[in-house]
């Protein structure tokens, strides 16, 4: 069964599924799968957009990573997913965590460092977790998370279950051990995982031509018998077109135990961080990426392919900024996480004299 929501959870259709995994495009509306998919995006955009000023007002502190610009990739992978599914992903995880079931108010908190946060307040930016939608945390290392996704497979494929893993990294995680680790694994032992490359053409602020000498991401993937695909910058502007390409690998996983490596060309219109302003850049290589803008890509192909009106967006686009203001309201409200929550969390007794180590 499929089933397309709301952010309140409301169902707006549900249909069986012409497939064992993901949303078979020949069975949902694309029209109601769209337009739900566009206000996730955007809800995504306005709510790293508050906060960025949040920051700038001092709200906020500690790392904030925006991958405004990169929400296709994000929602349009999770899209294909069944609410068993699990995903892992890097420190740019707002979205991630948003896609797979987690809310405005959630991520906000978290960011104020609140209480009511999705992580009590003790995570932050970079740490969001959500055990309830299988999202198992954003990571601070650098490709650190990639054999953790390929462990998480392999207790599915162990427990002989049909979950799935979907695993996100930025292009800076290639280079590092631990990503080929991880996929070195998921080869050996078939496991049930997507492996997603959010290439956004920058690590950091070094161009991609600094940090890899072969810049197709995918061409390691035969190095250790691994699937593999790679969505061109407009492919992976097209939300749809990301849930129809990251939906066949997931059905390959989920059907033959087969891993992939997807690399998705994107890019971030932001710094790699609120710390950094990006001068490595010029302003004609934004706007010319902002041409592909995926939520007006999105909000294009409602009106031109599905006809939805103008009005209809626009009540849409009413909502999500109402949702968006009750969340900010809502995390400045909350109280501030209590610093003695923190031994809920650890193993080791809150009771024992620190000094005895």
């Amino acid at each position: 069964m499929i089933a397309i929501f709301r952010r309140d959870m409301t169902i707006l259709r549900a249909e069986s599924a012409g497939t064992a995994g993901g949303w078979d495009a020949g069975t949902v509306d694309d029209r109601a799968l769209l337009l739900e998919l566009y206000r996730q995006m955007l809800s995504i955009r306005r709510v790293e957009e508050a906060a960025a000023k949040a920051y700038a007002q001092g709200k906020i502190g500690g790392f904030l990573h925006l991958g405004i610009g990169q929400e296709a990739v994000c929602v349009g992978a999770i899209a294909a997913l069944k609410p068993e599914d699990y995903v892992v992903a890097t420190y740019r995880e707002h979205g991630h965590y948003m896609a797979k079931g987690g809310t405005a108010k959630g991520v906000l908190a978290e960011l104020y460092g609140k209480s009511t946060g999705c992580s009590k307040g003790m995570g932050g930016s970079m740490h969001l977790f959500d055990a309830a939608h299988n999202f198992l945390g954003g990571y601070g290392i650098v490709g650190g998370h990639v054999p953790l996704a390929a462990g998480v497979a392999f207790a599915s494929k162990y427990r002989g279950r049909k979950d799935v893993t979907l695993c996100f990294f930025g292009d800076g995680s290639v280079p590092q051990g631990a990503f080929h680790e991880g996929i070195s694994l998921a080869g050996l032992w078939k496991l049930p995982v997507v492996f997603i490359c959010e290439n956004n053409q920058y690590s950091m602020g070094t161009p991609l031509y600094r940090t890899l000498a072969v810049p197709d991401v995918t061409e390691r993937a035969s190095g250790y018998a691994v699937a593999r695909d790679r969505l061109d910058r407009e492919a992976g502007s097209d939300v749809l077109e990301v849930r129809r390409r990251i939906g066949a690998a997931v059905e390959r996983a989920r059907e033959t135990q087969q891993p992939t490596l997807v690399e998705v060309i994107t890019y971030r219109f932001r710094g790699h961080s609120m710390s950094d302003p990006g001068n490595y850049r010029t302003k004609d290589e934004i706007e010319e990426w902002k041409q592909r803008d995926p939520v007006t890509v999105a909000r294009e192909k409602l009106k031109t392919s599905f006809q939805v009106s103008e009005d209809e967006i626009v009540s849409l686009e009413a909502h999500v900024k109402a949702e968006v203001k009750e969340a900010v309201e809502f995390a400045e409200k909350s109280p501030v996480a209590d610093g003695k929550a923190m031994w809920d969390w650890i193993y080791a007794d809150k009771n024992t004299d620190p000094r005895r180590f």
